[in-house]
């Protein structure tokens, strides 16, 4: 915000939120969000600002689309994060906008000149690396229960934890029946963003100690043990692959089954890309699980129909690089037959002159023969 945008005159305009939470911990800040007290949307409109959503008075600057949002307080009216009545009014105080929200560390604002006003103690906090709630509200709105979770992903390496209170009321929310009212969209919209922070482990953690992983994705939640065990696989990630979300959701979905990563893709109305990854990985680990040695060729050849290899190519390497994560030698084995395998091609058969079905049976029985012989090599 320059202090000399015409635009901006006479407006009582305050920095808030992650900018101003971010740049005291040290770290980058790439989005400005801006709160304007005591002003009415015609005064905005008037300045040149465009309006945006219905829900709330925010609006863009007509230059550096910046958001600036009118000081509003909210009041729960329904179930879920989307049963709150809003009000704007030029009555409404910095202090009011501050109090609506979810926890201290976010609850900080910045004046023109840089002062921080800090009405609920978030600087305490950031020094104290606590996730603490603003008000009692925060057990009004569920979709506070995975922010909070989300924040202590990105913060847990500065050494954060969430306060105990706060925990106390992400579990009441929990108890009350809330998260049952939270749309799919939402909870993946967090949990995606929770896979892409430093720790997403401990987004899952903060949500089974809450209960809450277990009312949202109950197939995780069945056993500690295996939770455990699939969150440490979220940083042993193919290192040829760049498509780290999507590997981290795979791998930690690898061990369900079938109908429980499909029940859990439906219930999340997860992307394609997603569904489809973290299919390949649990195919992939049945694969790599208790291989014998040598590998059987049945196995492999199965393993790539699943994987889609003899359309899909490209897929085939990053599951190589998963085996050699957890079996550094199948995945040679496995390099090696698809290499001799996949140069094995219909035209050239077609050349023989076979045609019709028999090309699809001479094709799949060389392509057998070629894994084959490829493993029995490797183990001479």
């Amino acid at each position: 915000m320059s202090r000399n945008d015409p635009r901006l005159a006479g407006l009582e305009v305050y920095r808030v939120g992650g900018a101003v939470r971010d740049a005291r911990l040290g770290w980058p800040v790439y989005d400005n969000d801006w709160v304007v007290v005591g002003a009415t949307p015609d005064n905005m409109r008037e300045r040149g600002f465009k309006p945006v959503g219905r829900d709330f008075p925010v609006f863009l600057h007509p230059e550096t689309h910046e958001e600036y949002a009118l000081a509003r307080t909210e009041r729960k009216q329904g179930h879920g994060y989307t049963g709150f009545q809003v009000y704007a009014s030029p009555d409404v105080t910095l202090e009011d906008d501050l109090a609506r929200r979810d926890l201290t560390i976010n609850a900080m604002a910045e004046d023109r000149s840089g002062c921080l006003i800090d009405p609920y103690g978030g600087a305490r906090d950031l020094e104290g690396r606590v996730l603490r709630h603003v008000s009692p509200a925060f057990a009004e709105d569920p979709l506070r229960v995975l922010r909070t979770a989300r924040f202590l992903a990105r913060y847990h390496g500065l050494g954060f934890a969430i306060a105990e209170e706060t925990r106390a009321l992400m579990c009441q929310l929990v108890e009350s029946g809330e998260m049952a009212h939270l749309v799919a969209e939402r909870v993946w919209n967090e949990t995606e963003k929770a896979l892409g922070e430093p720790n997403p482990e401990a987004y899952f953690r903060a949500l089974s100690d809450c209960g809450a992983l277990a009312a949202l994705m109950p197939e995780l939640a069945r056993d500690s043990g295996t939770l455990e065990a699939a969150l440490a696989r979220l940083h042993r990630l193919p290192e040829e692959d760049g498509q780290w979300l999507r590997w981290r959701w795979a791998r930690l979905c690898e061990h369900l089954s079938d109908d429980e990563r499909c029940l859990l893709s439906e219930r999340l109305r997860l992307p394609r890309a997603y569904r489809e990854l973290a299919h390949q990985a649990a195919l992939t680990r049945r694969l790599w699980l208790n291989a014998p040695v040598p590998p059987d060729g049945a196995r492999v050849m199965a393993w790539l129909d699943g994987i889609d290899a003899w359309r899909r190519a490209e897929r085939v390497a990053p599951q190589v690089a998963l085996v050699s994560l957890e079996n550094p030698g199948l995945a040679t084995d496995l390099a090696l037959a698809w290499r001799l395998a996949a140069q094995i091609l219909p035209q050239a058969l077609l050349d023989q002159g076979f045609k019709g079905k028999a090309v699809g049976e001479e094709l799949r029985r060389r392509r057998r023969e070629a894994i084959d012989d490829a493993l029995d090599a490797s183990h001479l």
